[in-house]
């Protein structure tokens, strides 16, 4: 799934769970169970190849996907510290996975694994691209009514 519905969903329940502890977990926890929904994702071969040279339009995508969440937040949010704490704990698990293209290490790679082939899993299953791309829609326009109440 793209950056901007993790990160808007990890504002709302950080605009919304008092707790700070469980609303930082629960965010944490939010990426797996939005990326088990059928979804598309934009490609980053090269990145994942360390083909540095050929990056820059996937490092592009990346951070324009990255400013939009961003932008949401600050536009339909109360702002509040606790609220950006989650929308980055919302998308730690892609950080994680990133972080394993440049240090070569156990722990990240079995993160990363996990993450990849077991909460991806519907990937490869023949769902329209509609759907994929309306999930992620729904999730947004969701999670943005929710912020603003």
């Amino acid at each position: 799934m793209i950056l901007t519905p993790h990160l808007i969903l990890g504002a709302v329940i950080g605009s919304k769970i008092e707790y700070i502890p469980l609303a930082i977990i629960l965010a944490f926890l939010s990426h797996y169970i939005l990326d088990l929904i059928p979804h598309i994702e934009y490609s980053i071969k090269n990145i994942e190849k360390k083909q540095w040279q050929k990056s820059l339009p996937e490092t592009i995508k990346i951070f324009l996907d990255f400013a939009l969440g961003i932008l949401l937040i600050l536009f339909f949010s109360d702002n509040q510290p606790t609220v950006f704490i989650c929308a980055f704990f919302a998308i730690s698990p892609d950080g994680i996975s990133f972080l394993n293209y440049f240090i070569s290490n156990k722990i990240l790679k079995k993160l990363s694994d996990f993450h990849h082939e077991k909460i991806h899993f519907l990937k490869n299953k023949k769902i329209s691209i509609f759907w994929r791309i309306l999930s992620q829609v729904l999730i947004v326009l969701i999670s943005i009514f929710l912020l603003k109440n």
